[in-house]
């Protein structure tokens, strides 16, 4: 095994060093998971004749996988974390290319219960090793960069859709092969030419659990429950509500990932200019007006223009979540990254795991009221922001510290 050290990886040839594996993956993981939440609900309404309940059964058991993410400090004590994120990123490859052979509801739980094992192990080492492998001063406008390299490696996926889906009359098993064949490969690539990258602290590999590190985990919750709702119903209301056909829900990802691609690395230099706090602000009351909205085109009878705009801009919101990213790098300690990575992520799902089958059923009743409560769930998370300092660090992570310091000065 080559093990080069973080320092020495700038003699490595450009494309072998750590960033650019970072840029690699990026790259690679969209390709299968874009191209299976692509046409997931066509292929679930269509071949699999889901109703609202069935799709939110179906994201709970999507979300399990991203609850027991805590397992990755266990396998990080046998298996060094580059490594498991690319035999990771390789499941979910394959988990993908495999979908459309099991078209009935157990099958399709079944699949995508080893795709979402492939695809959070995958993230929580991944951010994990951003964190550790990115330095400080760069990392909100590094991160931005990847975001822009990930929905451009999405983009090509959605244009070759949009492109060939009628024209050439892709089946579901045809483009979930490609595309779940290209990642597996992809990562198998990067397991066999890059060194493993040896960070300078040593990561602790047991569970970590820090009271200085509430907020982060409190946003963290927060931002797992919001978005449920919105990457379960916001999709599925424009095939529900409006009969959007394959290509043209494609098309609309398509119009969202390129607008992302030229504003996430702009949304990283906000960050780094105006700070996590006033980022997360801006990004909360955004979403609390959008969600808002979500549930005007249920009660007032507002259009597919309104809603396709709806979803456009809570993409954009979304990609200011690299803040919390940027937020915990500044306020931990270099040895937890790892540990507290898996414990956040774990955090994140507690609330996916129950509240798409729950919310399922409300939707049968009242599908603006799933907009309504989201919009209430980003007004707590807007609450939360607040307290997050202009400059947090290590005993500084609250605006409660700061104004412990300087009670004591």
């Amino acid at each position: 095994m080559n093990i080069v050290r973080l320092e020495d990886a700038r003699t490595l040839p450009l494309w072998r060093r750590p960033t650019s594996l970072l840029f690699v993956m990026a790259m690679a993981m969209p390709i299968a998971f874009a191209t299976w939440s692509a046409l997931l609900n066509n292929f679930v309404i269509e071949v699999a004749d889901f109703d609202g309940s069935d799709i939110g059964w179906l994201h709970t058991v999507r979300e399990i996988p991203g609850f027991f993410a805590i397992g990755v400090i266990a396998l990080i004590m046998f298996i060094r974390e580059q490594v498991l994120g690319l035999v990771a990123l390789i499941m979910l490859g394959a988990a993908t290319a495999v979908t459309a052979e099991f078209p009935q509801m157990a099958g399709i739980l079944t699949v995508t219960m080893l795709s979402s094992i492939g695809f959070h192990y995958y993230e929580t080492v991944n951010q994990s090793l951003q964190l550790q492998w990115i330095d400080k001063k760069r990392a909100p406008q590094t991160l931005g960069w990847i975001l822009s390299a990930g929905s451009g490696a999405t983009l090509v996926v959605y244009l070759l859709i949009v492109a060939s889906w009628d024209r050439l009359g892709l089946t579901y098993g045809t483009v979930y092969w490609l595309s779940g064949g290209f990642t597996a490969v992809v990562a198998t690539i990067c397991l066999l030419a890059y060194p493993q990258f040896e960070a300078p602290h040593p990561q602790v590999k047991k569970m970590v659990l820090r009271k200085r590190y509430w907020l982060y985990y409190a946003l963290q919750f927060m931002s797992g429950a919001r978005r449920q709702i919105f990457v379960v119903f916001a999709g599925f209301m424009m095939v529900e509500q409006f009969g959007f056909a394959v290509d043209d829900i494609t098309k609309l990802f398509m119009v969202t990932l390129l607008i992302n691609m030229f504003v996430a690395p702009l949304l990283g230099r906000l960050v780094q200019v105006f700070g996590e706090r006033r980022a997360l602000v801006f990004e909360y009351v955004g979403l609390c007006l959008v969600f808002f909205a979500y549930g005007g085109i249920y009660y007032f009878g507002w259009g597919v223009v309104l809603a396709t705009a709806l979803y456009i801009i809570n993409h954009l919101f979304f990609s200011l979540a690299l803040a919390i990213k940027t937020y915990f790098q500044k306020i931990a300690d270099p040895q937890d990254i790892a540990p507290t990575a898996a414990v956040a992520f774990t955090i994140n799902h507690i609330a996916a795991v129950f509240l798409p089958a729950l919310l399922g059923y409300v939707w049968l009743q009242s599908p603006g009221l799933v907009f309504v409560m989201a919009a209430g769930m980003a007004i707590i998370s807007l609450l939360l922001s607040l307290l997050i300092p202009r400059h947090p660090a290590p005993g500084h992570e609250t605006v409660f510290q700061g104004r412990l310091l300087a009670a004591a000065e």
